[in-house]
């Protein structure tokens, strides 16, 4: 019942900026973190960013100066802003929820499909 959609991925030279979105929709009545994790061939998936409802964000030292973690909560949507990127940026973009679809519940997890970024030199 709930499905989070992002958009935004592509390919970029080195250097260059890209802006990933994801929207939440569904039978949703809360959303807590938001956040955004990247998967490259061979690796772990790992954290990029997130952030709270409240809009605090949270960044990895990769993502530090560079990316910007945004959300809109009337929209259900997160954003990352991603500047000066870099060929290690390559990766599959996940976007992550903790969301509440019922009052007698707790959060659970909720994945987007993902979204490629390719940076290339």
């Amino acid at each position: 019942q709930v499905q989070l959609v992002e958009s935004g991925g592509g390919l970029v030279q080195a250097g260059g900026s890209l802006r990933l979105s994801c929207a939440a929709s569904g039978s949703i009545l809360y959303i807590d973190v938001m956040g955004w994790y990247r998967q490259a061939p061979g690796k772990q998936r790992e954290l990029v960013a997130n952030i709270l409802s409240s809009g605090s964000p949270n960044y990895a030292d990769s993502a530090k100066g560079r990316f910007t973690i945004s959300r809109d909560n009337a929209k259900n949507t997160v954003y990352l802003q991603m500047n000066s990127l870099k060929p290690e940026d390559t990766a599959v973009y996940y976007c992550s929820a903790n969301i509440r679809t019922n009052w007698g519940s707790p959060t659970s997890v909720y994945w987007g499909q993902g979204t490629q970024v390719t940076v290339s030199s």
